[in-house]
């Protein structure tokens, strides 16, 4: 376990991002870690809040995960899916019996008064889970997918047409009225964090929506911790999720390069040090031209020692 005189904030979003944290969890102090996670794939479902990333993060943090599906829990059934289907309701977006108790208890709560971040906060201490995970805003902010057959909500972009529609672009519905999740805005402005790391997430449909909360993005640079950005894409492909498909739909290249190009132009003097795996190793002059430290090592997590060992490496970057 490798000691932090400081807190480490990660921003995630779903499997991709709770990989590294995961190994960020493992290697840093029980306690150090804070991970301020996506809420834009939130929606309501069968009457109910549904919040991806945050329980892709829980459930992962906590050992509860399902490595088979890569989402979910493990042990998971279906018997009120297949019950659902029989009597003809929606079953695209699958909820496994298990995994329906901690959507009904987050629903119950919220209609209370509770706020996402209370519960999500009580939530992880239940599942004995030691990082604090937080929401990246208490309000309601969903991610639209711009495709040629229209606007969709991310889940129907994602799950029901499963990627299937070239996409155009991205906007953030009811983020200009979004304020940042408070505890980690305080911490920011007491400069408690020793590092940030940005989790090797999508970062159009992950990243972008934490980063463009009003004033966030611009507290992190504000920041003195170095922000380490760790890429998503690897030899020209996404090792999880559609952000390569995303890009070439877009016009853009589909490289680590295009995406450290994207986080210095949308978020210029953000970035201290761009992580890259070996195999693009080639790119790193391309990418310091752009005036960020590039660092290069072996970003492809299959086993827990893997996460970890991206996790120390991310942690010893300075990015000067």
């Amino acid at each position: 376990m490798a000691a932090a005189s400081q807190p480490v904030l990660a921003l995630s979003g779903g499997v991709g991002g709770a990989k590294l944290a995961l190994g960020l969890a493992d290697v840093l102090a029980p306690g150090q870690l804070h991970v301020l996670t996506n809420t834009g794939d939130d929606f309501r479902h069968l009457g109910l809040d549904i919040c991806p990333d945050i329980d892709t993060l829980l459930y992962t943090l906590s050992g509860r995960a399902n490595q088979t599906l890569g989402w979910g829990l493990e042990g998971e059934t279906w018997q009120t899916m297949t019950a659902l289907e029989e009597l003809g309701g929606e079953t695209w977006f699958r909820l496994g019996d298990r995994d329906l108790a901690t959507h009904l208890w987050r629903t119950r709560q919220l209609k209370s008064g509770m706020r996402l971040s209370a519960f999500t906060a009580a939530l992880a201490v239940r599942l004995g889970i030691a990082s604090h995970i937080h929401p990246m805003t208490d309000d309601p902010v969903r991610t639209m997918v711009h495709t040629d057959r229209g606007d969709l909500p991310f889940q129907h972009y994602f799950v029901r047409d499963r990627c299937e529609p070239p996409v155009t672009g991205f906007s953030f519905d009811g983020i200009s009225a979004a304020h940042p999740n408070r505890e980690v805005m305080r911490l920011l402005q007491r400069k408690a964090f020793g590092r940030v790391v940005v989790c090797p997430s999508n970062p159009f449909v992950s990243v972008d929506p934490i980063l463009q909360l009003p004033g966030l993005w611009l507290a992190l640079r504000e920041s003195p911790a170095p922000v380490v950005v760790v890429s998503p894409i690897v030899a020209g492909l996404a090792i999880k999720g559609p952000a390569a498909k995303m890009m070439a739909e877009m016009g853009m290249g589909v490289s680590a390069l295009d995406v450290a190009r994207h986080y210095c132009q949308r978020y210029p003097g953000l970035m201290d040090c761009f992580v890259i795996d070996q195999s693009d190793a080639t790119l790193a002059a391309e990418i310091g031209e752009l005036g960020v430290t590039v660092a290069v090592t072996s970003t492809v997590m299959k086993s827990r020692a893997d996460k970890r060992a991206l996790a120390r490496f991310t942690l010893q970057l300075s990015g000067s």
